[in-house]
């Protein structure tokens, strides 16, 4: 048996979740949008059809997508969360190794016959997550990741190919490989795809023979894994394991421009709230704080500000968070400014398995054992019930600063109020 690599990704991801619980949007067009519904960042394939561009305003074609029909979301994050956790849990049981890649994709190592053919199995996995989670996949197959990359897209690109794709048994790969144009190859950006066409090297297959030296000038040896990837040899191993974060932000525009000291208090202690969650669940502790915000960059007298405080003992708890934060406010704070943004940043993250002691700052395992079961307590009744179930009095109840999401789906497999009734 040998060992095959493969990519496995949703199709038109924020979409197909949509679709999967809203039967009425199977084969209807359907955009997704951005925050603050700003800008396209999903399409369904029949949306796709239409012409309509990914990144586009939304303000600039509303009546366009009224006048197709096109049905309109706002980004669904729990549920797309939700949905993503489901897929992976069901690779994972279907794969023998599995890197977690994207919030919609996978490598995984399949141990695969002596002939590599293993269409039945990619078909039937295919099957599976169809039936069990309305999302399609497709699936691509190679020796190396980037030749796993290369085939997913040549999988979705190709309709005959009913979105499986195996470039180790294909029987003219180099024919393949010259339909993938250098701007599609995983690894290669705007600007190193305008140097290869300048070099005349337009699709794959001209990267992969082309002169190592004059890549390796040009590239070093990222390059040069990238051009071995091409060629079958596998020089990036699954990462099994998410490496540590060294930064955690979170940060948002507000749906309107905020000019008071009250709402951009609010605004950051929500902020706080979310990243310390954030930290919990990373399991991390973040020993500097950062807060910031600003106006609209296209707005005339552009403002921005940032304060930092550094803990004396690096933290999780969002109550000792909230205390260094707050009092940061009134230095980012200016009167009459009219701000569009503001976030914070938890950085010089440590593993919460080990704290380091402050000579001059007493801890008492007591109290440090009752503020992580409280945490603790709070992240599971969340879980449970729904994000913002319990929460702190200073994030303000429905502040009208908050994200702008007119068109949003229910979360129906995380909150409770909107999972679906059916009535016989």
């Amino acid at each position: 048996m040998s060992r095959v690599t493969a990519l496995i990704d949703g199709n038109n991801f924020y979409a197909s979740c949509e679709q999967s619980l809203d039967a009425s949007l199977i084969g209807r067009p359907l955009v997704v949008l951005s925050n603050n519904d700003g800008c396209i960042v999903a399409r369904s394939s029949e949306a796709r059809a239409l012409g309509i561009s990914m990144g586009t305003p939304y303000f600039k074609v509303r009546h366009k997508l009224d006048r197709l029909g096109v049905v309109v979301r706002s980004s669904n994050y729990a549920l797309y969360g939700d949905m993503s956790q489901r897929l992976m849990s069901l690779l994972e049981a279907h794969c023998e190794e599995l890197e977690i890649y994207s919030i919609d994709e996978a490598f995984a190592y399949i141990n695969g016959p002596s002939d590599d053919n293993l269409k039945p199995w990619a078909r039937q996995l295919r099957a599976l997550v169809h039936r069990n989670l309305g999302l399609p996949i497709a699936i691509g197959l190679g020796a190396s990741k980037g030749q796993a990359k290369l085939a997913n897209h040549l999988a979705k690109a190709i309709p005959a190919h009913a979105g499986v794709f195996n470039l180790l048994t294909a029987s003219d790969p180099d024919t393949w490989l010259e339909s993938v144009a250098i701007e599609n190859v995983w690894g290669i950006g705007r600007k190193l795809a305008h140097w290869c066409r300048l070099r005349g090297v337009t699709n794959a297959r001209q990267l992969r023979d082309m002169p190592r030296s004059q890549l390796h000038a040009r590239c070093g040896v990222v390059g040069i894994r990238l051009q071995r990837e091409l060629q079958g040899y596998a020089c990036l191993p699954l990462a099994l394991a998410p490496t540590s974060k060294q930064e955690t932000c979170v940060s948002r525009s507000f749906s309107r421009p905020i000019a008071n000291l009250e709402e951009l208090r609010q605004a950051i202690a929500t902020y706080v709230v979310r990243a310390s969650e954030k930290l919990r669940r990373q399991q991390q502790r973040a020993g500097i704080l950062t807060v910031f915000t600003r106006t609209s960059p296209f707005a005339p007298s552009f403002y921005s500000q940032a304060a930092t405080i550094q803990l004396d003992l690096p933290s999780n708890d969002t109550a000792i968070l909230l205390a260094a934060a707050l009092p940061l406010v009134e230095r980012i704070y200016r009167p009459h400014r009219r701000l569009n943004k503001a976030g914070v940043l938890m950085q010089n993250l440590q593993s919460a398995d080990h704290l380091q002691q402050h000579l001059l700052v007493a801890v008492h395992a007591d109290e440090q054992h009752r503020s992580d079961r409280l945490m603790n307590t709070v992240d599971r009744l969340n879980h449970r019930y729904g994000s913002g179930t319990v929460s702190w009095a200073v994030c303000g109840m429905q502040p009208g600063w908050s994200m702008r999401r007119h068109q949003l789906s229910r979360a129906a497999t995380t909150r409770l109020n909107d999972v679906p009734l059916v009535l016989a």
